[in-house]
């Protein structure tokens, strides 16, 4: 009996330590890899475990990806070839609930003017080449003067559409904002001082959200030691409690986690404009990708329908999205509108379709990131496409560290269309090509710009040799199938130079700077409206009818909240 006694107690034991090692081995601050810490408490490694899923940014409505069927399948009266049906994939992302409105780029406009005065000569240029065209309203023979002088700053217009936004300047809208609300969240989070993103409001001292963390301790011009949060002040107090023998200790945990990492979690990915399929994606809605019909293609609206009236019971009859109705109709009969508006609309007034997207159908079209050719190659790629890619790297400067630009090595281009705009701005990584050091064996991809990848080389048509070549075909010359016309604008002392290419040779104006937008607009109509539908407009010219609207890409699970893929 006492034997059998004992091995119960042995057996209980063993149990009991087999319990407790198996808890410690699967804990999440101990590494599976090595059994090791991971939470930073030994001076270690540290990852964030506790971490759980990406935050929706201001703004932005979440839209979970899938498969559909992209380009048009009706509808295609001219029977262009200019996007033909394939199926493709993208990944879950984030896209704003409306588009841009004026509000929210005059709050641009008022951070600029006020970081970079246009009083001061080194940054007259920053100002004025962020601004909106906003004689784009003008037209030869019609009465437009009071939206020209009011439509973008007049409260009355606050919350409809900003137009007159070129390509170039919505992405460096995305990247103002993406600093911005990243600086608000590292606020929010303890990592930099309560006040800092409108006391900071200097040239010298502007925060960038890859500069952050690239090199943190060079943030808001070196002076990121003054603007140190919450966080800084706790591991200040943990090092005063240690020994002088651990007091070194002490400081090397206080410099690791004073700054928020990538690891921490905490800093959101980069607000872009959307690619072309996530946007025909997102306004196709789930009513449309998941209908039988619908997922060959058949879908013709952001809603469910043929038709661009309600059929609800409570609003039946009543049009679904701002478009012209007819010739010299943009709106209808006074007292009985037909969509209740003449040019743009205030944004929401429209139903949202099923991810909780407005006016993804009129109002405005918007500008997508792709550069435009007429077709999508999908033998090339079926998951997340897209055509622009120019990559780049961080410029290394003589002591081994990511260059940091400085306030007075700002680059300024001057566009096509002779307005002078900054390329990078003070606080900003300084970018570079890709050079051989990254492309070398490689099969993914060779050279840092990619926007013509199969399409022009010798891979894409057997008549390459009679390809047109650039400039004046010199030597270094390269031929190109789409030879749109090259005209050159400089500045000097005397002012605007501009040299209009005249060659009788040129028979397109596709070239890698022209730009697709999607959508139809206030003032085109229905047949415009069918996501599907896509047009490609110059990437430094705008217009009355184009606006856009960001997007942010998902990190982390397909899926929002605990949901898990079925097996």
């Amino acid at each position: 009996m006492k034997k059998r006694t004992i091995r119960i107690m042995l057996l209980v034991a063993v149990v009991s330590l087999g319990f407790f090692s198996c808890k410690r081995s699967s804990s999440k601050n101990t590494s599976r890899a090595t059994g090791w810490r991971i939470d930073g408490k030994d001076g270690g490694f540290e990852a964030n475990t506790k971490y759980k899923d990406q935050e929706t940014a201001p703004g932005l409505v979440f839209v979970e990806g899938g498969t559909f069927t992209m380009g048009k399948t009706q509808d295609d009266p001219m029977h262009d070839w200019n996007n033909t049906p394939n199926q493709q994939h993208v990944q879950s992302f984030y896209m704003d609930e409306t588009e841009v409105t004026n509000l929210m780029y005059t709050e641009y406009l008022y951070w600029t003017k006020n970081v970079f005065s246009p009083e001061d000569p080194n940054y007259r240029n920053i100002y004025t080449g962020v601004l909106p065209d906003t004689l784009v309203w003008r037209n030869r023979l019609g009465f437009n003067e009071t939206m020209t002088t009011n439509y973008l700053r007049h409260p009355g217009y606050a919350e409809y559409p900003v137009v007159g936004v070129n390509w170039i300047q919505a992405v460096q809208f995305c990247q103002w904002r993406t600093d911005r609300v990243n600086e608000a969240v590292l606020e929010r989070e303890g990592y930099i001082a309560k006040g800092v993103k409108t006391d900071s409001t200097d040239a010298t001292s502007t925060f960038s959200t890859e500069a952050y963390l690239t090199s943190p301790n060079e943030t808001y011009g070196g002076k990121i030691d003054e603007y140190k949060g919450r966080i800084a002040e706790k591991s200040k107090r943990k090092s005063k409690k240690k020994s002088d023998d651990d007091a070194a200790d002490g400081e090397e945990e206080e410099a690791s986690n004073v700054y928020a990492k990538r690891t921490s979690g905490v800093i959101l990915p980069e607000y872009r404009l959307p690619t072309e399929a996530e946007w025909e994606y997102a306004a196709k809605g789930l009513d449309g990708l998941r209908e039988y019909n619908n997922v060959r293609g058949r879908k013709k609206y952001p809603w469910k329908g043929e038709f661009t009236r309600s059929g609800n019971r409570k609003r039946r009859g009543d049009q679904l999205a701002n478009f012209k109705n007819g010739k010299g109709d943009y709106g209808g009969i006074a007292g009985w509108s037909d969509d209740g508006a003449d040019i743009t609309a205030r944004v929401k007034s429209y139903p949202p379709n099923d991810f909780g997207l407005y006016d993804m159908a009129g109002n405005v079209a918007e500008w997508v990131a792709d550069v435009y050719r007429p077709m999508v190659d999908d033998e090339a790629s079926d998951f997340n496409y897209y055509r622009g890619n120019v990559y780049m790297k961080n410029k290394i400067n003589q002591e081994g560290k990511a260059e940091i630009v400085k306030a007075d090595d700002i680059k300024y281009d001057t566009i096509s269309n002779g307005r002078i705009m900054a390329r990078n701005l003070p606080g900003q990584l300084a970018q570079v090509p890709v050079d051989e050091n990254e492309t070398y064996l490689r099969v993914n991809f060779d050279k840092s710009d990619n926007r013509n990848y199969r399409d022009g080389d010798v891979a894409s048509s057997r008549f390459y040799d009679l390809f047109n070549e650039d400039e004046d075909g010199g030597e270094n010359s390269k031929k190109r199938m789409y030879n749109a016309p090259k005209h050159k604008v400089s500045s000097d002392s005397s002012g605007m130079v501009r040299q209009y290419d005249k060659s009788e040779e040129r028979t397109t104006l596709i070239d890698d700077n022209v730009r697709v937008y999607k959508g139809g607009s206030w003032k085109d109509r229905a047949y415009w409206i069918d996501p599907a539908q896509r047009r490609a407009f110059p990437e430094y010219m705008a217009t009355s009818y184009i606006g856009f609207r960001c997007a942010m890409s998902r990190v982390g699970s397909k899926a929002q909240g605990k949901k898990r893929p079925r097996k």
